[in-house]
């Protein structure tokens, strides 16, 4: 494990995509995943369907559409398509504020790799199969399928730069494993032949640009005072609460070691100080519940500040996660109960 906490890039679950590098040769066009990779439901390749679509003359793959909605029953051509290219598998829902942050992001970026990479959503509360082979705790969670094999990306919502770093590691991840195709849409035509361009992009509220380009320049504290003014202007953004959550944790673990912070924590079992230090560094790392676990075990012990302390965290731990996730319903609910 590393010594640092997460950076913007992999906070949350990012995983170092060089992992696949030695990987096997990706398998024939059109073979189904291995055994127990998210192929299944059904586990079997398509031999036809939406996305695998038909190959033209010159040998590029023809798709409906370079982003796909797919559901637990229509995924088996997702896998047969990540054979021919890189698959990002944004797994969103229509209530997750950052959800709405991060899927026009992966949307845009795919458009703009014009046909190298494609982009498969997944609604999380209506495709338990999809949620459950990919192993989503919490969402937006972003993964790749390459050559039938998943691979864990990020969760939560990143900045546009991180992101388009992402597609770009994912890009040298398929080269290395055989899997540099490339498709086109169905009927599309040449860039230089369209009449239109592609629509401009609708714009972030300017508190939110501002905040995402002080985190892109490591500015942590301009961006948590931006995200702070546009919940002033609107105490219903609920977008800029879960990004104030998000660079409030990047700003603490900013500096610091997970060694020292672990270290601190084993040292002073009741500090708390050291206790939520290192909740941030096990929610940084996607352990939610030991985070949550940790914090609601100290609040019926202290009193005061310190309770107010892990109060205050632990909400804004909740409204990082999203209020309808299964264990920030049960935390809450402790809380209330050790609270009151």
């Amino acid at each position: 494990m590393t010594n640092v906490p997460p950076t913007p890039s992999s906070l949350r679950g990012a995983v170092d995509l060089s992992s696949l590098v030695d990987r096997a040769q990706r398998p024939p066009q059109g073979a189904a995943g291995p055994a127990g990779s998210p192929a299944t439901p059904g586990n079997a390749g398509a031999t036809n369907g939406p996305a695998a679509g038909a190959a033209p003359a010159d040998g590029v793959l023809s798709v409906p559409s370079l982003v796909m909605d797919v559901t637990d029953q229509s995924f088996q051509d997702i896998v047969q398509l990540s054979t021919v290219v890189p698959v990002i598998v944004d797994i969103w829902a229509e209530w997750c504020g950052p959800c709405k942050q991060l899927s026009p992001v992966l949307e845009r970026l795919t458009e703009e790799y014009a046909g190298r990479i494609v982009l498969a959503k997944v609604d999380a509360d209506t495709n338990p199969q999809l949620v459950q082979a990919f192993q989503a705790q919490s969402i937006p969670t972003v993964a790749a399928v390459i050559g039938g094999r998943p691979l864990g990306l990020f969760v939560g919502a990143l900045p546009e730069a991180e992101v388009r770093d992402v597609f770009e590691q994912v890009l040298q991840a398929a080269e290395q494993n055989g899997v540099a195709g490339r498709v086109q849409v169905d009927g599309a035509v040449e860039a230089d032949d369209a009449e239109q361009g592609e629509p401009e992009p609708e714009p972030l509220p300017p508190h939110h640009q501002a905040a995402y380009d002080a985190i892109e320049a490591g500015d942590y504290a301009t961006a948590i005072s931006e995200y702070r003014t546009a919940i002033l202007q609107d105490p219903h953004d609920q977008m800029a609460v879960a990004g104030l959550a998000q660079v409030s944790l990047l700003d603490r673990l900013s500096g610091k070691t997970a060694d020292e912070i672990r270290a601190a924590a084993g040292a002073g079992p009741s500090d708390v100080a050291a206790q939520l230090a290192v909740a941030d560094l096990d929610i940084s790392g996607g352990h939610v519940e030991d985070a949550f676990g940790r914090l609601l075990d100290l609040v019926p012990t202290v009193f005061g500040d310190d309770r107010e302390a892990l109060r205050v965290r632990l909400v804004e731990y909740f409204e990082l996660i999203g209020a309808e996730d299964p264990r920030v319903v049960a935390a809450r609910r402790r809380l209330a109960n050790a609270l009151y």
